[in-house]
């Protein structure tokens, strides 16, 4: 009788056992899918907007460059100048970096280990 009962308890255990590993891989299963799909909707929603950002830019700084260049005389000055400002603009950006490091690994985490 001893036996049957710990047999039975061990048959118990094994099942429990079982499920909680079925049911920690579908739990890990579907936290990486959550994951997964919201880094990839805002890698889109990042990409959309900076494409767009970007042809801004683009045709601004061309506008720029031509306005420059008639208040300057030359238009190849006018070039000069915006890219003398973008060259600011980048080292100032460059010096800056670790600020930005920070705070982006600050949201990443609460990010991952926050919301999900």
């Amino acid at each position: 009788m001893a036996f049957d009962e710990l047999k039975e308890n061990f048959s118990e255990a094994e099942a429990n056992a079982r499920s909680y590993i079925e049911t920690s891989s579908q739990f890990y299963k579907l936290r990486g899918f959550k994951v997964l799909s919201k880094s990839f909707i805002g890698l889109v929603k990042f990409l959309s907007v900076g494409i767009a950002l970007i042809f801004a830019m683009l045709f601004l700084s061309i506008g720029a460059g031509f306005w420059a260049g008639n208040e300057l005389g030359d238009t190849y000055l006018g070039f000069l100048a915006v890219g003398g400002v973008y060259v600011i603009i980048g080292l100032l950006l460059y010096l800056t970096r670790n600020l930005y490091r920070k705070s982006m690994l600050k949201k990443l985490s609460k990010f991952y280990f926050d919301e999900i």
